[in-house]
Parts: C-alpha cells; sequence; structure tokens
C-alpha cells in the first residue's frame, strides 16, 4: 500500500492522476510518437474522404455533417503534427504512409460507390477504430509524463465520439438489412485490412501481406466537383429571386428584409460544395492552409443551417417553398480552376465588408426586431471578417498587392457563364418567382397583411454580378 501522503490531502500532481498512476510505466517516446503519426495519419485520411465526398453528397444532412466532421479531422491534424513536432522528431516524417494495409483501407472508404457503403466504411469502421487507439493510448502512456499527449488524445476523444454518435444516427436512418448485406464482403475486407495493420495505432499483430485484392480503389478515386441535391430540392437551377436586389433596395422594409437574408444564409449550401473542390484539387500546400479553409468550408455550412433555422422559427418548410439553387458552385466547379474558384471567392467577399455588406446585413436583422436574425447576422458579419483574414494569408500573398487580387478575381467572375436561358430552353427550370408565397407565410406567422409592394417584388438574377462588381468597388 502506498503511504505517500500530499500536503493536507491536496490533489497530487496537479490533479491529472494519482502518484500510483505516475508509477506505472507508460510508452517510451519512440513508441508514442509512432502512435501519434498514426492517429495523424488516419484524421488526415478521414480529412481527405469527407471534404471529397461533400460535393456530390446529394442529402443536405449529410453535405452538413461533413463539413462539421472535415472540420474536426483538419483541427486534430494540426494539434496532432504539433506534438509530434515537440518530440525529439526532425524531420518529423508526417507524409508517410504507416504501411500498406492502413492506406488500402481508407482508399476502399474514399472510393465507396454509395453514401450508405460510405457512412458504413466512415462511421462502423474508421471512426470506431480511431477511438479505439485514443482510448487504448490514454491506458498505455504514462498521464504525467506523456501528459501533452494525454490532453490532445482526451480532446480529440469528445469530437471523435461525437462523430461516432452522428455516424450511428445517420446509418440507422438510410442503411437497411439490404444495403448491409450488399457490402458484407467489402465491410469483412476492411476488418482484414485494419487487423493486418496492426489496428489502427499498430498496436495488433502486424502483417506485412495485403489480405485481399482491392474492391472499389482498384481504380484510383476522382473527385466529383459537380454538386447534387436531395428530392427535397426540386428546381436547382431556379435563379428567378435575386436577394441581393431586394436587400438593398431601401424601400423595403427591415422584417421581409431579414426573411431573405434567411434565403441567403441557406443559399450558402453552395459554398462548402466549392470550397470542397479548392480543397480537394489544391495540392502540395502547406497543412495550415488546409486547416484554414476547412474552417471557413464549416463555417459557410454554418450560415447554411442558420439559414435553415430562421425558416423553421418561422414555421416555414423551405424545402416546398424556398427554391435553393446549386448554379453558383456548379458553374464554378466546371468552369474555373482552384485557384480561379479561390480568386472569385475572394472577390466577392471583398464586396461584404463595407457598408453595404455585413454591418448592414446586421443592422437590418436588428432592426427587423427578430431575434435570431440579429444574433446570426452578428455572428455571420464576425465569420467574414476570418474568411477575409484567410483570404489575405492564402490568396493575396501571391499577388504584388490586394488591388491586383481582387482584379483578379473579377476577371475569373466575368469569365463564369449562367446559362439562364440555357436552363429554362432545355426545360430544367421555369425560373419561377417563389418569394410572394414565403412573404406571404411569414405574414401569417408574423399576424400582419402582406405589404403589396413587398408582395409585388419580382426580379431576375441577371444583375448578380453588376450588384457584386458596385459592392466592391465601394468597399
Amino acid at each position: 500500500m502506498n503511504a505517500y501522503q500530499t500536503y493536507r490531502n491536496l490533489p497530487a500532481l496537479a490533479g491529472i492522476c494519482s502518484m500510483p498512476e505516475a508509477m506505472k510505466p507508460g510508452l517510451s517516446v519512440e513508441a508514442c510518437v509512432t502512435r501519434l503519426k498514426r492517429y495523424h495519419y488516419a484524421y488526415k485520411r478521414l480529412h481527405e474522404i469527407f471534404t471529397a465526398r461533400l460535393t456530390a453528397e446529394p442529402i443536405y444532412e449529410l453535405k452538413m455533417g461533413f463539413s462539421l466532421h472535415s472540420h474536426y479531422c483538419a483541427e486534430h491534424v494540426s494539434a496532432l503534427r504539433k506534438r509530434v513536432g515537440e518530440m525529439r522528431e526532425p524531420p518529423l516524417g508526417l507524409e508517410a504512409i504507416p504501411g500498406a494495409n492502413l492506406e488500402i483501407f481508407f482508399d476502399e472508404i474514399l472510393c465507396s460507390p454509395t453514401t450508405e457503403e460510405l457512412l458504413l466504411g466512415l462511421y462502423e469502421k474508421a471512426v470506431p477504430a480511431l477511438k479505439a487507439a485514443l482510448e487504448q493510448h490514454l491506458q498505455d502512456t504514462n498521464q504525467l509524463a506523456d501528459h501533452p499527449s494525454v490532453r490532445i488524445c482526451r480532446f480529440a476523444l469528445l469530437e471523435v465520439e461525437e462523430m461516432e454518435k452522428y455516424g450511428r444516427q445517420a446509418i440507422e436512418s438510410l442503411v437497411d438489412a439490404k444495403c448491409r448485406e450488399r457490402a458484407k464482403s467489402w465491410l469483412e475486407m476492411l476488418e482484414e485490412c485494419l487487423e493486418a495493420a496492426g489496428k489502427l495505432d499498430g498496436t495488433g499483430q502486424l502483417s506485412e501481406d495485403v489480405p485481399t485484392g482491392r474492391f472499389y480503389s482498384a481504380k484510383p478515386y476522382k473527385y466529383d466537383g459537380h454538386p447534387k441535391r436531395d428530392e427535397r430540392f426540386p428546381d436547382p437551377y431556379n435563379m428567378g429571386v435575386n436577394a441581393e436586389v431586394f436587400l438593398y433596395d431601401e424601400q423595403y422594409p427591415p422584417a421581409p428584409k431579414t426573411l431573405m437574408m434567411f434565403y441567403k444564409r441557406l443559399r450558402e449550401i453552395d459554398v462548402p460544395e466549392m470550397m470542397a473542390s479548392i480543397i480537394a484539387e489544391t495540392e502540395d500546400k502547406p497543412w495550415d492552409y488546409y486547416r484554414d479553409m476547412t474552417r471557413q468550408l464549416w463555417d459557410e455550412a454554418r450560415h447554411a443551417m442558420m439559414g435553415e433555422v430562421g425558416f423553421a422559427n418561422l414555421g416555414i418548410e423551405w424545402p416546398k417553398r424556398v427554391m435553393v439553387n446549386y448554379t453558383w458552385s456548379l458553374a464554378l466547379n466546371t468552369q474555373l480552376k482552384p485557384i480561379e474558384r479561390h480568386a472569385v471567392l475572394y472577390f466577392i467577399e471583398q464586396g461584404l465588408m463595407p457598408k453595404t455588406g455585413k454591418r448592414f446585413e446586421w443592422e437590418v436583422g436588428l432592426a427587423s426586431q427578430n431575434p435570431l436574425s440579429g444574433l446570426f447576422q452578428d455572428y455571420d458579419w464576425a465569420d467574414e471578417v476570418l474568411h477575409a483574414r484567410i483570404g489575405r494569408d492564402w490568396y493575396v500573398k501571391d499577388f504584388k498587392n490586394a488591388s491586383e487580387a481582387v482584379h483578379y478575381g473579377d476577371e475569373c467572375w466575368s469569365r463564369v457563364l449562367m446559362n439562364w436561358e440555357s436552363w429554362k430552353k432545355q426545360g430544367l427550370t421555369q425560373h419561377r418567382n417563389w418569394w410572394p408565397e414565403v412573404y406571404k407565410a411569414a405574414c401569417e406567422r408574423w399576424g400582419i397583411k402582406p405589404d403589396p409592394k413587398v408582395l409585388s417584388y419580382s426580379t431576375t438574377y441577371q444583375t448578380v454580378r453588376a450588384d457584386l462588381k458596385n459592392l466592391v468597388g465601394s468597399a
């Protein structure tokens, strides 16, 4: 029995563990670093998968979930890179692949052909394996000597458990017995890969042999930049409502303007779809680039959900009433190179900073007497300030000055063709003006009569590029 006593029974060792626990042997620095590198590899591959599969995933809720989980993974990659760098490890060797079997494991999930198999691979195999590895680290390492790693693992486990919970519910909702049976052989192959890899953390029995041939990854993965939407988006080519024209017109009062801002926020679904294409198709950047860009991607997904919440708060079923288009992400992803998409993103962001930009939207939100609108626009504005900084850090620095960077973004944006009339001629859309019925529904919730002036609002999307150029010119 240990007779060690602290002064007046105060917590020993800063409260991180007991004295007997601190006396237990643990991982050496070398063994610890070996495991950390494998967690790093797993998080990096998960980040790649969540980002790469986001755009072409049609289900809105999964787009949002993938956006968040990609952000989580990017943050934990950064934390692990920093920790490995603290542990006598120059050069770090963080780009090395820790075994062929682990590489195949993640390649297979990346290449899975259906949403159901993707969910099973991510949330029944990869995420639980990572969770088990982090938990094992906490059991095996010395809590005092390796406390910086312990802290990283504890924080990581909070979000891994959140990811696992989300995935479990998604699988319960979308994967039936037939789907699972079709995926049975493939899921067994993933298990074989993990076992041959010595489990995700390498603590099991390692095998140099690849247990089976590749399934889906026999053909290398190719990023799909065409955005897809589920059946709740019946008219993704609809460009019949120009939110900016309405919002900046002084004749309209704040209340309907904040309703239009909920639409603007929800419409930002296409920003993660476009940003995912930049991240997926841009190679050989420092990791901080991918971390920062993924943070912005997640922010834009949050903004879309703010719009979703705004409509729900008003009792408006947005899938039935609001036509949320994907024409912006479709055009940029299919017509421009990654650096040109980033240029357009930066150009548009510059129009959000002057008085007719985010401050104006926040003021409208406050004036509308809608507490959610004021709150959401307050945070949306703060996010955009951060995004402007990200743009300066990773886009503007490659130009002589900010003016040249904006000019290039203007030039790239001017080359993007929005096939307004062509989409209509092909029967893809009628560009229906859905605004009056949404405004009427909001007025019913507010208990007021619709304003005839607001009700008769009608415009076309053709003025958007000119509007944006005017905004940027005033910045």
